[in-house]
């Protein structure tokens, strides 16, 4: 009954969508202004020209010219301004790029996949030019209607449609790609798998939200169709998947406006904190979890929170033929070491939860069941960090985190592992009273501090303030942008801090990317302590993603925190990370002292972005220079 309900109302929403997308398409207004401006380029010594705007019949000369050009040291920009990088180049990941991969493959460990992880070429190895847009790109189909459709010739590869359209994945619907919901294992929709999840966890009495589940991590997603149907649930999910032969899934996800970044678990640490996740899903993620003994398996441990779920939909669960049996028998045995307890097991998927059970793990660490870390493995950032074979015992984490649900735990005034003060809410309150003894103004204050965060000390009425400085701040951005709120979907706060901006985002139908530069302090444990998401990163290399993914990149003094880092880590070298990363048409929002925001100024117009200067306080009452800059829609012809 529920499945063909499902059915009943899927098919009222794609009747009702095709509609609307008709309509709008034809009258202009419900996917934007999808003229670019044209750049007629055919030689690499030609220049182009261009109309001024997208809805001009003018036409206007640029200087750039199109070139396949490498970072060179010293970097100069030409006075034509940066070269625009060949029409083939539009989907151009430097850290994840086949071919210069291809080349280290002798000195990677394939038995383990390490040529999935992140490799970024030499500095002279990359390429330092402005990445197009593919033949026929439109402005991407606005939110909540991408998450079933987007434009076909923005994500122009069929080998998805060809090999998953029979598990539902994606369809090709003329102009269009249409999402159907569905997955390997769960080829009748995202919907009713949820449920039969949730039933599962809560032995048939509720579904994942009262199962206590929050924030997910979605290992080898696919098109992120679980993640979306995830969100009505208010749960939040970090999806990822390599650059492999599903070919562009991650792509297909964030066009959608999904949360979702490339990456691979393989030997190092993921970029994500510890404790972190109240589940870990992997339906036909493509993992061997009992090989190597369990080092994945002990990644994903480090990675969930106590009484976090682990579901795992592959065969091994379910076929007793081949060497599925053998592989069963290696998970049940690795996970009962870690003192994880099998909960359910039914329709192609096991359950296990992360028990909290500090006997279990000191009698198992005294049998050597497993070798305990030491405590360094899990200290700072989770950055570019080998991963090793054994379990983190702190016991001091245990029953440590009675944290709040969504939306109650975006203002949770938390400590990270340690203790925990709620705001608006009346459940448990758990203090931990510490020195703090650092004097780091303005984000580091002297005093005792209830809130110490990796070594910053942060206290309530500093965490009360910037909330509200974000929710002020988000209102001044909006007007200064003149948005509406829909225009927006995929947001990156590229300096995130404790998530203040991306908490203020809260109501807004968007998703945000929290990123936490790996030379500063771990905050982005506090992140996910808020419920949202995020991950750690260097901005002297580029991000993990495809070209076109964000809306909007907001950058809060992190071109000052990169200043005398050398080569690699130049304001020019950052400006092009983002120009790459970022839709056309649109917005960088950055805040930045006047000699850094005075260097942008005479830059940018050579990136092909316009900008406006703004003035608004900052927290300490004074004022901060704001560039608001918007990338220009430009294509080659």
């Amino acid at each position: 009954m529920l499945s063909a309900a499902f059915d009943l109302k899927s098919g009222q929403f794609i009747l009702l969508a095709l509609l609307l997308m008709i309509g709008a398409f034809y009258s202009g207004t419900f996917f934007g202004n999808n003229s670019p401006v044209y750049v007629p380029q055919f030689t690499s010594n030609s220049s182009f020209y261009s109309s001024p705007s997208a809805s001009s019949s003018g036409s206007s000369r640029f200087t750039n010219r199109v070139a396949l050009t490498y970072r060179k040291t010293p970097l100069l920009i030409s006075e034509f301004g940066v070269d625009v990088c060949p029409l083939e180049f539009n989907e151009y990941i430097p850290c994840h790029n086949v071919s210069y991969i291809n080349t280290l493959r002798s000195s990677l460990d394939l038995s383990r996949r390490e040529e999935l992880e992140r490799h970024c070429p030499p500095l002279e190895k990359r390429l330092f030019c402005l990445v197009p847009p593919p033949k026929d790109y439109k402005l991407p189909i606005r939110w909540p209607t991408s998450r079933d459709y987007v434009w076909r010739s923005n994500v122009n590869h069929t080998h998805l449609a060809e090999v998953k359209g029979g598990q539902n994945w994606v369809h090709e619907m003329n102009q269009l790609w249409w999402f159907p919901g569905g997955g390997t294992h769960f080829k009748h929709g995202a919907f009713e798998y949820i449920q039969r999840l949730g039933n599962m966890t809560t032995n048939e009495t509720g579904d994942l939200r009262s199962a206590g589940v929050v924030q997910v991590l979605d290992v080898g997603c696919g098109v992120a169709s679980f993640s979306a149907y995830l969100l009505p649930l208010d749960i939040q999910t970090m999806s990822f998947a390599p650059k492999d032969g599903h070919e562009n899934q991650i792509q297909f996800a964030l066009e959608r406006g999904i949360a979702a970044m490339i990456s691979a678990i393989s030997t190092k640490q993921l970029p994500y904190p510890s404790n972190s996740f109240e589940m870990v899903h992997c339906s036909r993620c493509r993992v061997d979890w009992h090989e190597n003994d369990g080092i994945l398996l002990k990644e994903l441990n480090r990675l969930l929170r106590y009484n976090g779920y682990f579901v795992y939909s592959a065969p091994p669960a379910y076929r007793k033929d081949k060497d599925f049996p053998m592989i069963w028998d290696k998970l049940v045995y690795l996970t009962s070491a870690m003192c994880w307890k099998l909960i359910a097991q039914k329709v192609q998927t096991a359950i296990w939860i992360k028990q909290e059970n500090q006997s279990c793990l000191l009698q198992n660490a005294e049998q050597n069941l497993f070798d305990v870390c030491d405590p360094e493995y899990d200290s700072g950032t989770s950055w570019n960090k080998p991963l090793r074979n054994c379990m983190i015992l702190d016991t001091s984490k245990l029953d440590s985190q009675k944290l709040p649900p969504r939306p109650q735990r975006l203002s949770a005034y938390s400590v990270g592992f340690d203790a925990l003060e709620f705001l608006g809410w009346s459940g448990t309150k758990r203090w931990m009273v510490l020195p703090c003894h650092w004097d780091f103004k303005p984000f580091l204050l002297e005093g005792i501090c209830k809130v110490p965060i990796s070594g910053l000390c942060i206290k309530q009425e500093r965490f009360i303030s910037d909330m509200i400085f974000w929710q002020e701040q988000v209102s001044h951005y909006y007007r200064l942008m003149n948005v509406n709120k829909t225009d927006i979907r995929n947001v990156m706060d590229m300096n995130a801090f404790i998530g203040g901006f991306s908490v203020a985002l809260n109501t807004f139908p968007v998703w945000v990317m929290n990123v936490v530069p790996a030379s500063m302090n771990n905050t982005l444990s506090a992140i996910y302590d808020r419920g949202l998401i995020g991950a750690f990163h260097d901005w002297c290399e580029p991000f993990s993603t495809y070209p076109r993914t964000y809306d909007l990149l907001h950058a809060n003094h992190l071109f000052s925190h990169y200043q005398n880092r050398g080569e690699g880590c130049l304001l020019e070298d950052i400006m092009l990370e983002m120009d790459r990363i970022l839709r056309p048409q649109g917005f960088i929002i950055i805040r930045e002292n006047e000699q850094i925001t005075s260097r942008i100024r005479d830059i940018a117009p050579m990136f092909l972005w316009e900008f406006e200067s703004h003035s608004l306080e900052n927290e300490q009452k004074m004022m901060d220079t704001v560039l608001i800059a918007r990338k220009k829609f430009w294509a080659i012809v």
